[in-house]
């Protein structure tokens, strides 16, 4: 039943997240897609799902639901207890708040899935039959059937091992050789800063894995206690800070029958001189894994420099260990990374990314590529003669696109213009699997998803989540000089002219992250609240966000505070110029993460502008921050400090006038506790004053329900006292 309160039901849905249906799995012979997703929209437990494609029920001429079917209900299944240390970790990096079963791999056919709940292995076989516990010596971790399903590889207590899918044979292939040592997870940064949550990857015939090690041991250790639990010992968090030594990633192939070879990466990049004008740190070791996958053609692997400027792509030869270099990139200041690349075609020749034109970041297959002006997001796959992406040719749509792509075997390659798929204003994305295709969208309209087969639409997989009880409306608009996206919501009950209206910025602004598109999303929803409360609401992306070209991006290198500062100010400005109605000297600023760094940077260096903020997980110190995502945009501390103390919230605590709010999860391991503790000590310091919210318990998504709700609560109580709204 849906609340009347928005703060409540926000909670209670997790963001509207329940009961959406995600984590799609589309078969080789593209028959079976299997799924997750919770049977209503307050609903937290996840259950595994099973779409059967051509089993759709037909009822006066239409497609209907017929064909899902429920594979595994965890709360049939007797499993209790605490979740692994290793599988809390990784659910925390990949943001998941849902119990029961939150992720699953299966074979090629999607015949045999494997998942883990609270630490137990599990199978299930799509053909039929009841789910079967796997026994096993430790805690289960990430388990993944073999392409043809005859063996389960996972990982327990830093060991990748393997297990037959009937149970028996159960064996370690690798085993740590330390406490700081582990096989087959992925580390801190790959994780969160590079996108790479998996570190381990059947070989197509299973008999063997490559696999990473990782050691943390020379990386500098900080520790997490919880205040409310005393009695609990703090935890110990690997964590690279920019400037400090990495985990140390190394690769291997472990075959089943026990035998293991190390991958002979190289260790550095050739050297370079700096880049004319260009950033003036070069450190050409090669210090990340961006990358790895096995395919008919060998494994594949892409290294990247710790300047992140440069990388290598690299072809293993499974017996030896021995690599070939298959491409080396270089870009200035840094090397976009594109979700899905590189990869190959099915003839070997390298699907790569590459700048197509001095703007667009495109793909390249051989001597041809993807057209000037559309922006590829990232490849879905590649099945047959079609490469499956997602791209942009207007930044706040994102569409799904086949490219089709032919040539034999070390022969040349031709391609056809890219045809779009999906259609209507959204951001879509896509699972494919033979010739079936599972097209994920959200519109301004909601969210569904549908199967097609062939290219026509074969039927829906049920989307459940609730139906917001406050119904977004906002008015698109482009702003400034500089055309800024921006999403302006007012309240559904003014009348232009009728008064002015406080106004509220509710930006991310950061990289990676968009949020202005034409699709209806959970900061939508909480857009339109805040404007009922009797606000204007102005939510705009600015330099450094996605979708706007190389150029926009790489615009915040060396300061990522100034630029996406004066956006925001342009765009305000400009949205009045737009909607008179809009009062300028009353002007409130929120935000979370990126978000929050860019609310409280706003009263600190524009006090002319913004009037209160609050500052949610705040990044105030960005020496604080991991090593991946701080320095490719601010360089190494030691050697580029102006940028790191250009962009510091504390070094600028003095210049606070305006009220500030700051909240922070005191379990956050992503943006620790420790920045806005030294933020609000610095304020202290200058005489400052302002207001601090501890959340106990909270890591960097706060999924307490009461939390939650009384957040966004306490949050419009400050903004309205201190706006006088």
């Amino acid at each position: 039943m849906n609340s009347p309160d928005l703060p409540t039901q926000f909670a209670r849905t997790h963001r509207y997240a329940f009961g959406v249906p995600r984590g799609f799995t589309v078969s080789r012979d593209g028959a079976r897609v299997l799924f997750v997703r919770s049977t209503a929209g307050d609903d937290p437990v996840s259950r595994l799902w099973l779409y059967e494609v051509g089993a759709e029920a037909r009822e006066e001429g239409e497609s209907v639901n017929g064909a899902e079917r429920m594979l595994v209900d965890p709360l049939a299944l007797g499993a209790s207890g605490p979740v692994p240390e290793a599988e809390r970790v990784r659910r925390e990096r990949a943001r998941e708040a849902s119990q029961g079963v939150v992720s699953f791999a299966t074979d090629d056919y999607a015949r045999v899935v494997a998942f883990a709940v609270s630490g137990t292995l599990w199978t299930v076989r799509t053909d039929g039959g009841a789910p079967r516990r796997i026994s096993t010596p430790g805690p289960v971790v990430d388990p993944r059937p073999s392409p043809d399903g005859s063996l389960i590889a996972y990982v327990s207590r830093g060991a990748l091992r393997v297990v037959g899918a009937d149970g028996t044979g159960d064996r370690a292939l690798a085993e740590p050789e330390g406490e700081e040592v582990t096989y087959g997870l992925a580390d801190h940064v790959a994780a969160e800063s590079m996108d790479r949550h998996r570190a381990f990857w059947w070989s197509p015939d299973g008999d063997a894995l490559l696999v990473a090690r990782v050691d943390t041991a020379r990386v500098q250790r900080w520790w997490l206690s919880d205040p409310e639990r005393p009695e609990q010992p703090p935890r110990s968090v690997p964590y690279p800070a920019a400037g400090t030594d990495n985990a140390e990633t190394t690769l291997h192939i472990l075959r089943t029958d026990g035998s293991r070879v190390a991958v002979r990466t190289p260790s550095k990049a050739s050297e370079r001189t700096r880049d004319g004008d260009g950033p003036t740190w070069t450190d050409t070791v090669f210090d990340y894994v961006l990358r790895a996958s096995w395919d008919a053609h060998g494994p594949l692997v892409t290294l990247q420099t710790r300047d992140q400027r440069t990388a290598c792509v690299l072809a293993v030869d499974p017996k030896s260990g021995e690599c070939g270099p298959v491409d080396e990139q270089h870009e200035s200041p840094w090397l976009d990374l594109v979700p899905g690349t590189p990869t190959r075609l099915a003839n070997g020749t390298p699907l790569l990314h590459r700048l197509v034109d001095p703007d667009t970041a495109g793909l390249r297959a051989g001597s041809t590529q993807t057209p000037p002006g559309l922006q590829v997001r990232g490849v879905l796959a590649v099945t047959g003669d079609r490469v499956w992406l997602t791209a942009s040719d207007e930044p706040t749509e994102v569409h799904v696109w086949s490219w089709p792509v032919t040539g034999a075997a070390d022969g040349p390659v031709r391609t056809a213009a890219p045809v779009r798929l999906s259609q209507g204003p959204g951001v879509h994305t896509a699972a494919v699997g033979g010739d079936t295709v599972v097209l994920d969208s959200k519109t301004p309209d909601g969210h569904s998803v549908t199967v097609l087969r062939d290219g026509r639409p074969v039927g829906r997989i049920t989307v459940l989540s609730e139906e917001p009880v406050v119904s977004p409306e906002p008015r698109h608009l482009a702003l400034g000089e500089r055309a800024v996206r921006g999403m302006l919501f007012l309240p559904s009950w003014h009348e232009e002219g009728s008064g002015k209206l406080p106004v509220l910025l509710s930006p991310y602004a950061g990289p990676t992250v968009q949020l202005v598109t034409h699709a209806r999303a959970w900061w939508t929803v909480v857009a339109q609240w805040f404007a009922e409360q009797g606000f204007a609401v102005l939510v705009a992306d600015g330099r450094g966000t996605p979708g706007r070209g190389r150029a926009w991006e790489h615009e915040v290198y060396g300061d990522q505070l100034t630029p996406a500062l004066d956006d925001q100010v342009d765009a305000v400005r400009a949205a009045a110029e737009l909607v008179p109605d809009l009062d300028l000297e009353r002007v409130g600023i929120r935000g979370w993460s990126f978000g929050g760094y860019l609310a409280a940077g706003a009263v600190l260096h524009r006090p002319d502008v913004f009037h209160a903020a609050v500052a949610g997980a705040a990044p105030s110190d960005m020496r604080l921050y991991d090593t991946h995502w701080k320095e490719r945009f601010l360089g190494h501390p030691d050697v580029q400090p102006a940028h790191y103390e250009r962009c510091s919230l504390v070094a600028h605590a003095h210049r606070l006038s305006r009220p500030l709010m700051l909240v922070h999860g005191l379990s956050d391991d992503n943006v620790l506790p420790v920045h806005t503790l030294r933020l609000s000590s610095a304020l202290l310091a200058a005489g400052r004053p302002h207001t601090v919210l501890p959340l106990p318990g909270a890591s960097h998504m706060v999924a307490r329900e009461d939390v939650a709700a009384n957040l966004l609560n306490l949050e419009l109580d400050f903004l309205k006292k201190s706006l006088n709204a």
